[in-house]
């Protein structure tokens, strides 16, 4: 087999999707034997590969970063389970984007309408996934970065319990925040990579009450509601539980949004401030525009933001005890076309995205988009979210539907 042009991996995959990079390609083949042996996946190009240079949706990012000396851990875990990698994936620049429409290297398809975004910024995991290129793909979720494209291109998507697995040779964004996650098609292989990447052998444990979030699900329109009325009732059914309405935020999820965009884009700037003012690089519309907000983050609104956080955290595992299991829409509405205005992205698709992912994002929490509901033939999620460390939980339900 060819080598690529960093010196390892070999030539890079059929790609009709635009998901994978060809500037820094890299492929390795996975141990002979193993969980995954025989299975396919993808990378985020922000998972460091050794051998390779990591380019962070950025060409200028990509110019002035080295090749890496040692495997990201979450990699290199799925690598000795038996999975091979066949390349590293599109992610939209710096990360610090939810639609997947990067200005320098395009926007990868969203096998399920072409004509849409197909969510970011694991962009190209999610197309490598759902276009069937790779059997999984690793992604990064910080502000709802797996959950949202698994939504949009009808994936089974994780964000694991922050903290969980370890983010070494992954490029630092908001790291109260940042965790890996993965996509897959089937909700059995989504769990078993989970046991791997999570290293976790125990058995799921049941729940034992399930919570509607009402005021989550008044954020959406009736006819997203409806579309995931029978997918909440696939879960009560499997979980055999009765249904509980809750109010998480008694009205003021669009508060705890706010506070989550404040704490992220002070910790957004710390990580990559020092970078961007040396380097100088293009952005696009909307990213260019947060990064610009997030260097003028004041340290007293920071901190307030942080004090308010603390009691969204203490209000969430008041409801979320052990055994308890959450439903909510994964987003709002299905994916948008391709090609709308920054301004119409920004605020109709992330901000009001951002009032449902930042619930999770805020307290650490396991969640996983379960694609079970369609609406006009579009995917759309429904979430679900249990307390820290029930991540097996989780996926042990997710298998079972």
């Amino acid at each position: 087999m060819e080598r690529s042009q960093e010196g390892q991996g070999w030539r890079l995959p059929d790609d009709p999707l635009g998901a994978f990079c060809r500037e820094n390609h890299i492929a390795l083949p996975g141990a002979t034997s193993g969980p995954l042996r025989g299975l396919t996946f993808a990378a985020k190009d922000v998972f460091a590969v050794a051998g390779a240079r990591t380019g962070n949706g950025h060409p200028d990012w990509l110019r002035t970063h080295a090749a890496e000396t040692a495997t990201a851990p979450a990699v290199q875990r799925l690598l000795d389970a038996g999975a091979s990698l066949i390349g590293k994936t599109r992610t939209d620049e710096l990360c610090y984007s939810l639609s997947g429409e990067n200005y320098h290297y395009g926007t990868p398809c969203n096998p399920r309408d072409p004509a849409r975004v197909p969510g970011g910024s694991s962009s190209g995991s999610a197309s490598a996934v759902a276009g069937g290129l790779a059997d999984f793909a690793l992604g990064t979720d910080c502000g709802g970065s797996v959950r949202l494209p698994a939504s949009y291109c009808g994936l089974y998507g994780m964000r694991p319990t922050h903290g969980v697995i370890p983010l070494d040779g992954v490029p630092a964004f908001a790291p109260s925040f940042d965790t890996a996650g993965w996509f897959a098609r089937e909700p059995g292989l989504l769990q078993r990579v989970g046991r791997v990447l999570l290293s976790v052998d125990t058995p799921p444990r049941a729940f034992r009450r399930l919570l509607i979030g009402a005021d989550a699900f008044g954020l959406v329109a009736p006819d997203v509601a409806e579309a995931l009325a029978s997918a909440i009732k696939s879960v009560q059914a499997r979980a055999g539980l009765a249904p509980e309405s809750v109010s998480l935020a008694e009205g003021a999820l669009d508060d705890w949004a706010a506070t989550f965009r404040t704490i992220q884009a002070a910790e957004i700037w710390t990580s990559l401030g020092t970078w961007i003012e040396t380097t100088q690089p293009v952005f696009g519309p909307g990213v260019k525009e947060r990064f610009a907000a997030a260097a003028q983050v004041e340290p007293g609104i920071a901190e307030r933001a942080r004090a308010h956080r603390a009691a969204i955290v203490t209000r969430i595992a008041a409801l979320l005890q052990p055994g308890v299991l959450l439903c909510l829409p994964t987003a709002p509405r299905p994916a948008p076309p391709k090609g709308l205005p920054a301004d119409d992205i920004e605020v109709t698709y992330r901000n009001q995205a951002m009032n449902l992912l930042c619930i999770a994002g805020l307290a650490g929490l396991p969640q996983i988009s379960l694609p079970l509901a369609e609406l006009s033939g579009l995917p759309i999620g429904l979430s679900i979210i249990a307390g820290r460390g029930a991540d097996i939980d989780l996926l042990g339900l997710a298998a079972s539907l």
